[in-house]
């Protein structure tokens, strides 16, 4: 009963932040370093996604697992913001961890290094043994990375947090806190009035990845962190070389 409680405390805190802080951008905010092109060709806002992140770390914050979550959800934020405001053309692990070694740090790899140490961070917070630790790590960042990857259309993002954090509930109610600010601009999403962005998508996948990792024990840890890699090669493989 404690965890029902918690999980709509979680979901009600982070969509009503979400929900503010986008409203209070969208109707003040005119800055066309904030607007993208979707592909549709239409000109959309980028607020969405400071609004889900403060959402995630307003929810988190309500949680037993807010150390965890805060961090999580902190770095994903700011390493895709960082990327939305600065990235350039290059895409892939391939294309960044070859920049890095040429001494040049990209975008691509704030975020790798970044979210990778929040990630390791959040599974010391979460698991007590060094091996569930490293998998836990590897859930945290995998899940960012995966909600980034497949935000390429209206609603993808925020509607794979929603199907993909609603078994969760029945594990905790962590699950909460990213469905919770999801849903709160999952229709301006929907409508292409707004793009969520790296910022938002690495927040959210950062928070759906600490709600996976805090209800899976060694097994679901690792059978979640196989998957999430076999993703990321598979994305990987289909970048042009």
């Amino acid at each position: 009963m404690a965890d029902v409680v918690r999980g709509i405390r979680a979901f009600g805190m982070a969509g009503a932040v979400a929900r503010a802080v986008y409203v209070g951008l969208a109707r003040t905010r005119r800055d066309e370093r904030f607007t993208r092109k979707s592909y549709a060709g239409r000109t959309v806002d980028l607020y969405s996604g400071p609004a889900v992140a403060l959402g995630a770390l307003a929810g988190s914050a309500t949680l037993p697992t807010r150390a965890a979550g805060l961090v999580a959800v902190g770095a994903g934020a700011l390493c895709g913001a960082y990327d939305d405001v600065r990235g350039d053309h290059r895409r892939g692990f391939r294309d960044h961890l070859g920049a890095l070694a040429s001494g040049e740090v990209t975008s691509g790899a704030v975020k790798l290094i970044g979210i990778g140490g929040a990630g390791l961070v959040a599974g010391a917070l979460l698991k007590e043994r060094a091996v569930d630790r490293v998998l836990a790590a590897v859930v945290v960042a995998g899940t960012a990375h995966l909600v980034n990857l497949v935000d390429l259309r209206p609603g993808r993002a925020t509607g794979l947090v929603l199907a993909v954090g609603a078994p969760g509930l029945l594990r905790g109610p962590e699950a909460a806190v990213p469905m919770g600010a999801a849903a709160a601009v999952l229709a301006d999403d929907l409508g292409e009035r707004t793009m969520i962005g790296d910022s938002g998508a690495h927040a959210l996948g950062a928070a759906l990845g600490v709600a996976i990792a805090g209800g899976n024990g060694r097994t679901g840890l690792a059978v979640h962190a196989a998957a999430l890699l076999a993703v990321a090669a598979w994305a990987q493989s289909r970048l042009p070389r």
